[in-house]
């Protein structure tokens, strides 16, 4: 057990200077982005700020970068001073090895789930809200035009967001078959339930009665399937900085309200099988850093390059399968889980012409 704990030990610690590298290499070229963003209250602190608060959700789009090089800088710093030539001749097989590189990549993967699902995406509302308040002094229009839904026959237009989720200026329109405008409504602000039902408050509802416009206001109107709360501070979000259990439910509600759909169940499926491209690459790091009988002429240099390398190929193909099972129509949870199989394969390849 103490080689194992030696092992994993030396893992993590190479996890995380890589993430520390990453994350001081990407937060000041944030940073530096957004300064030229500054204006009103949106200064340098600000920015500073804003910068912390969405550097967690860039990282954990890095894991399998992540997961990789630190892997590669780990084993191969072992191996650099002989260390694993000696784990190695002590007996420890090569299964050991395995069943020790093994949990605290687990541990690592579910840190990814419960990341994605509970950390980065608070994080990421909480620097959006503060640097849209500071940048426009608090005003409460939702930015590129508002937010725009389809359900049927029926599309919903909201303008504005206030304090604590409740949406504002709110317009629908509806249309019969043919194509015709029936009915539009227009509410100041609005109540919204659990259960996608919306108590309009402030009612304005123009309505073609017997070929004639007719004018009513209500106080107060009930529509049906809308977005839910949980969906209301992501919308001005983009799909990649949304909780996963809330991808999934807006994913179906598209699906059932008739409205395109795959972007966002793309990016569930992705970011779902994100940890397990994590394990794959961990799996894959072990025999390139770890390959004992090959490294008389490797370099620790030259193995976080060929690990870089892989990286960018690794990124560069997943786009390209991405777009291609996109333009092809082709299941998304399987065009999601490909590059994983890929990366796996060819760790499992390489495992098995491993020296040790």
């Amino acid at each position: 057990m103490i080689l194992e704990r030696y092992i994993a030990s030396n893992l993590v610690k190479g996890w995380l200077l890589v993430l520390l590298v990453l994350g001081a290499v990407f937060g000041l070229i944030g940073f530096i982005q957004e300064l030229d963003h500054t204006r009103f209250g949106y200064g340098t602190m600000a920015v500073a700020r804003y910068t912390l608060f969405i550097l967690p959700q860039q990282l954990v789009s890095l894991a399998p970068v992540v997961a990789l090089l630190g892997s590669i800088v780990a084993l191969a710093g072992l191996d650099r001073f002989n260390e694993l030539t000696i784990i190695s001749c002590s007996g420890f097989s090569r299964a050991r090895l395995l069943g020790a590189v093994a949990l605290p990549t687990v541990l690592f993967m579910t840190t990814l789930w419960l990341c994605m699902e509970y950390v980065t995406p608070p994080l990421q509302q909480s620097a959006e809200a503060q640097r849209h308040a500071l940048r426009y002094r608090n005003q409460v229009r939702i930015p590129d035009g508002g937010v725009w839904s389809k359900n049927g026959n029926r599309y919903i237009h909201l303008d504005k967001m206030y304090d604590g989720g409740v949406p504002g200026d709110i317009d629908l329109f509806e249309f019969d078959d043919s194509g015709q405008l029936t009915r539009t409504l227009h509410a100041d602000t609005a109540l919204v339930s659990k259960d996608r039902t919306w108590l309009f408050q402030g009612v304005r509802e123009k309505s073609l009665v017997k070929k004639k416009l007719v004018t009513r206001r209500y106080d107060e109107l009930e529509i049906g399937n809308l977005w839910s709360p949980a969906e209301l501070p992501t919308l001005t979000l983009e799909s990649e900085s949304m909780r996963l259990s809330v991808l999934r439910n807006y994913s179906q509600y598209r699906a059932e309200s008739g409205q395109p759909n795959k972007k966002y169940l793309s990016t569930f499926w992705q970011k779902l099988l994100m940890p397990l491209t994590v394990g794959a690459m961990v799996l894959l790091a072990t025999p390139i850093s770890a390959n004992l009988g090959a490294r008389r002429d490797r370099s620790f240099g030259l193995d976080v390059a060929l690990g870089a390398l892989v990286g960018i190929l690794f990124y560069l193909g997943s786009q390209i399968i991405f777009a291609l099972g996109q333009l092809l129509d082709l299941n998304i949870p399987l065009v999601a889980l490909t590059p994983t199989l890929l990366i796996a394969a060819c760790a499992i390849l390489m495992l098995r012409r491993m020296h040790w």
